[in-house]
């Protein structure tokens, strides 16, 4: 699969994410929540699909909510599949300071898991955010996501991988 001239192999094998916090859930913070279970089921059945098309690298941006439903299922499939290399693109080290004590458990053990740790910056800055989001997108040929259509990070996101000529796949929630 071939997704433009002048991207490193590297690239153009590479999968990175974007995706709601809860507060742009339906269902909040309720994992249990038939709707979040069936999303987490659809993002496990297509980032099959994208490793079955040859993807092998994944970059997540480890948010709370989907960027986290996101590197479990990419975790679930490197057990099935040791190739898989999960990259996790970090905004600035104190990105869990303000979750709470579950929160920063599960994101931790998540980073623990990951192949390779990429910070953008130290300490928190304005930009921070939306410059892990460019790292992600300059560093992938393949974005999926899960989108509601509402303003924000995700959508910021999407329109720069396509205006970057990076391939977008969204699962609307």
């Amino acid at each position: 699969m071939f997704h433009g001239e002048g991207l490193r192999m590297e690239e153009e094998m590479t999968c990175c994410f974007s995706g709601h916090r809860p507060v742009k859930l339906p269902w909040g913070l309720n994992e249990n929540d038939p709707r979040c279970l069936a999303l987490k089921a659809e993002i496990a059945a297509r980032l099959d699909g994208i490793y079955q098309a040859g993807y092998r690298r994944f970059i997540c941006g480890m948010a709370i909510g989907c960027d986290m439903y996101f590197a479990e299922a990419v975790l679930a499939l490197r057990r099935e599949h040791p190739d898989v290399v999960l990259e996790a693109a970090v905004p600035c080290g104190t990105q869990p300071d303000r979750w709470n004590r579950a929160q920063r458990q599960r994101y931790n053990e998540l980073l623990n898991s990951c192949n390779k740790v990429t910070m953008i910056s130290v300490c928190y800055t304005p930009d921070c955010m939306m410059a892990r989001n460019r790292y992600m997108v300059n560093n992938s040929s393949l974005m999926l996501c899960c989108y509601n259509g509402r303003p924000g990070g995700t959508m910021k996101t999407i329109l720069y991988a396509q205006r970057s000529g990076v391939d977008v796949i969204i699962i609307d929630i």
